[in-house]
């Protein structure tokens, strides 16, 4: 009966994890009928699929060595209080999506925990330090990838984490409708459109727009019929709303999350933050400009510990700069406006074309990646049933 079945806690803690966590619920839904009972932490699309967040899951979205100081003490709190959550409700399994300073930090404070302990979206251990892994497996029974590359890291040291797909491939980004969105504006088919997508955290989105605000001047100067069309997370818009009352161009700030990816197929081209949104991007066949700042200090941090060239998930699979980065000192207005003029005069086939392979290695040897996660889930939740106790 729906509102019975085992009781499964997740935690998300930003708009991707968000995601990647309702579409988990309708997954687990399906798989049992309605059988299964939610609890934790998330955000407006966990709730829509029934969890009452623990508190506003936007509380932990901050990225960054220096940029986590100042809430320090909050996320302190809110680790405490999700861990003594997770012990109260006793749930069969604990899914921690993403976010792995939190995660961790949660687990690491259960001291009567009985349940099955998961996470989901593997850590980047191929772009980090290897020896990570050993931390997962002290932590968790198993975890999900995401990437069809990263499941050996794990396996070698005893820790199962089957490949089930990236989430994106779900996200409707390649059904956007262009065509109802410029005639709902207003906009011509010549019309140039620019998506611009400064992030999903406060910080991020302070200190790109001012330079996307520079890029945009530089492109109006040729283009005087230019228009920027913004999809922004909820809890943000009010904020950006003002931050662009003043641009070169007119802004669309887009409210409504069901919108984003008609504004990406009606975009001639994208100026994006690095991220999640990227694969989307490339989904929607949008020839898109990656950019990104960090405070410097941590840039130089994260710099010296990765192992990888790129950001772009399919630029690593490809080994090369297939999207254009333009990360910390080259995220310069002058730079961005250079890139993203031929794409607004009509190129980025070349750059649609060879992304498509790495887009389909994305994709589960069967069914969507909702469900491949919810099998992995419940056939974690069947063998911690067994006798000999967790998966």
């Amino acid at each position: 009966m729906p509102g019975e079945g085992p009781l499964i806690f997740l935690t998300a803690g930003e708009s991707s994890g968000d995601a990647i966590g309702a579409r988990l619920m309708a997954g687990l839904k399906e798989r049992t009928g309605g059988g299964v009972r939610f609890a934790g932490v998330g955000g407006p699309m966990m709730t829509a699929q029934g969890l009452k967040s623990l508190f506003p899951m936007e509380e932990l979205s901050v990225m960054g060595f220096l940029e986590v100081l100042p809430h320090a003490r909050r996320l302190k709190r809110r680790i405490a209080e999700t861990a003594a959550a997770v012990e109260a409700a006793a749930p069969a399994a604990l899914v921690t999506i993403d976010s792995p300073g939190f995660s961790k930090r949660v687990v690491d404070r259960l001291s009567d925990f009985k349940g099955t302990t998961i996470h989901y979206v593997a850590p980047t251990v191929w772009a980090w330090k290897p020896k990570r892994v050993h931390a997962f497996k002290a932590r968790y029974d198993r975890l999900l990838c995401l990437l069809p590359f990263e499941p050996p890291y794990f396996e070698a040291v005893g820790l199962e984490a089957p490949f089930v797909g990236h989430p994106v491939l779900e996200s409707g980004a390649d059904q956007g409708d262009g065509i109802g969105y410029r005639s709902a504006r207003g906009l011509g088919p010549e019309t140039p459109l620019l998506c611009v997508l400064p992030g999903s955290r406060r910080g991020e989105v302070r200190r790109l727009l001012p330079v996307f605000r520079e890029t945009v001047a530089r492109l109006a100067e040729g283009r005087p019929d230019l228009r920027v069309a913004l999809p922004s997370v909820r809890y943000l818009a009010d904020e950006i709303e003002a931050a662009v009352a003043d641009w070169p161009a007119p802004v669309d700030v887009v409210r409504d999350p069901r919108r984003k990816y008609d504004v990406m197929a009606a975009a001639n081209a994208a100026l994006a933050a690095s991220g999640t949104v990227a694969l989307e991007l490339a989904l929607a066949r949008t020839p898109t400009v990656i950019a990104y700042r960090l405070n410097p200090i941590t840039f130089w941090a994260i710099d010296r510990m990765t192992a990888v060239d790129h950001v772009h998930l399919c630029n690593i699979m490809a080994g090369r700069e297939i999207v254009p980065e333009r990360l910390q000192g080259r995220c310069r207005p002058d730079v961005l406006a250079a890139d993203l003029a031929g794409f607004l005069d009509g190129g980025g086939r070349e750059q649609e074309a060879a992304l498509k392979p790495y887009l389909q290695r994305l994709a589960p040897a069967q069914g969507l990646p909702s469900l491949a996660a919810a099998d992995a889930v419940l056939e974690t939740l069947a063998r911690s049933a067994l006798p000999g106790g967790r998966a």
